[in-house]
Formats: structure tokens, sequence, C-alpha cells
């Protein structure tokens, strides 16, 4: 769950510099700002690929003792 949130965060984060990029027209801050989004995105659906593959081995290891 952590990587879902930390990867929420970073994208909001990428949002605000890409705005503050655009206002000022800064265009690195407005390009770093994508970046930050992007790798948010990354980061989370690594989450959630995490949390479903933890979820496939609970219920395996569920599966073993039931028989």
């Amino acid at each position: 769950m952590a990587e879902k949130a930390k990867g929420k965060m970073e994208q909001a984060k990428g949002k605000a510099r890409e705005a503050a990029g655009k206002v000022t027209g800064n265009e690195r801050m407005e390009a770093e700002g994508k970046m930050d989004e992007a790798k948010g995105k990354a980061r989370e659906a690594a989450g959630k690929a995490e949390e479903q593959a933890r979820g496939v081995d609970d219920s395996l290891r569920g599966r073993s003792q039931e028989t």
C-alpha cells in the first residue's frame, strides 16, 4: 500500500510542478513535473502489482493449508 500512496503523492507533486512551470514559462520545470508524474504512475503501478502478487500468494497459502 505504501508504494501506491507514494506514487500518488509523486504524481500530485509532478502536476503542481508542471503547472508552476507553465505559469512561469519555465519549460525545464514543466518537463521535470511531467517526469515526476510519470515516475509516480510507475510507482503506483508497481504497488498495485505487488498487492496483487501478495493476494495470490496469500490465496495459494490458504489452499495448501486446507488440503
